[in-house]
């Protein structure tokens, strides 16, 4: 097992942490995920090989006119996942993930890109490849995520991350669309982890090589070890993130950090990278917030 007690009981304390300090903050916390919208959209979209920067998504968001032509399916792209996105972050709460859940948020993603899937399962020889891996025939696909289900709500004596971990990776590998798989997988981590409590994660395009790994880790050796890293990762980096927020700290870039430190750059990225110190990746940068 990848993620042990003593490192996942990291995960439970900045959890209390977040939720002692967000009572009365509301407000707050809705700005942070309304900002963090365009960048769940940018990094969810590239590791799709989407062509749009982080700033031409916020621009898209926003309804201002990009400096250059796009394809209209990347415009629909950004803007539908961006309503995937903010449907999750308000209905997770008040539903479990079902199959009808998942169904309704994949027509979302592909609403006028491609009306003729979204919203429904494979059918009968549709057959899809993601690199050496044939996914499931198409019979397999309803019986496959119900037992996915299953095993993520019976599986209570796993924690969190090898939970989320191990649905993503399962319904990966069924790929059960002709698009928009990848996409889809990456909001059901969120949506449950806001169902259950935890705050939603971002996976960021700069991982994108770790994510692919891991996913081939799985489709080859049914291991997953990687993805319970990049899931546990991310959550730690997000919960850094709102807490820096809730405490009132002065959030700077790891560079400005290290002049007034006094602590080299590489030594803190490093840092950083073990997190070991409470430093957080925002819009492709590094940040940590710091007392005033």
């Amino acid at each position: 097992m990848a993620i042990s007690t003593n490192r996942f009981s990291k995960i439970i304390q900045l959890r209390k942490r977040y939720y002692e300090l967000s009572r009365g903050k509301q407000s707050l916390l809705d700005i942070i995920s309304e900002v963090e919208v365009s960048e769940q959209v940018y990094n969810s979209n590239a590791i799709e090989n989407s062509t749009l920067s982080l700033e031409e998504t916020e621009k898209i968001l926003l309804q201002i006119d990009l400096d250059r032509f796009i394809s209209v399916r990347e415009l629909f792209e950004a803007k539908n996942l961006a309503r995937v996105v903010e449907y999750i972050n308000k209905r997770a709460k008040e539903q479990l993930l079902t199959e009808d859940v998942i169904l309704l948020i994949h027509k979302m993603l592909l609403s006028n890109i491609r009306d003729d899937v979204a919203g429904r399962f494979r059918k009968a020889n549709e057959f899809v490849r993601v690199g050496n891996h044939i996914a499931v025939n198409p019979e397999k696909i309803q019986p496959e995520i119900e037992d996915m289900l299953i095993e993520y709500n019976t599986s209570l004596d796993k924690n969190i991350v090898e939970r989320i971990a191990k649905l993503h990776l399962r319904f990966e590998f069924v790929h059960p669309f002709i698009d928009g798989n990848g996409r889809i997988g990456r909001a059901i981590n969120n949506y449950l982890l806001i169902q259950e409590g935890y705050v939603p994660i971002n996976i960021k395009f700069l991982d994108r090589k770790t994510y692919y790994d891991a996913l081939q880790e799985f489709d080859s050796y049914q291991k997953t070890e990687k993805m319970e890293i990049i899931v546990f990762k991310a959550l730690v980096n997000s919960y850094f993130k709102r807490l820096a927020y809730l405490e009132h700290k002065n959030i700077i870039t790891l560079n400005e950090h290290s002049k007034t430190s006094k602590i080299s750059h590489s030594n803190l990225l490093n840092k950083a990278n073990r997190q070991t110190i409470e430093a957080f990746v925002d819009k492709g940068v590094w940040k940590i917030g710091v007392d005033y």
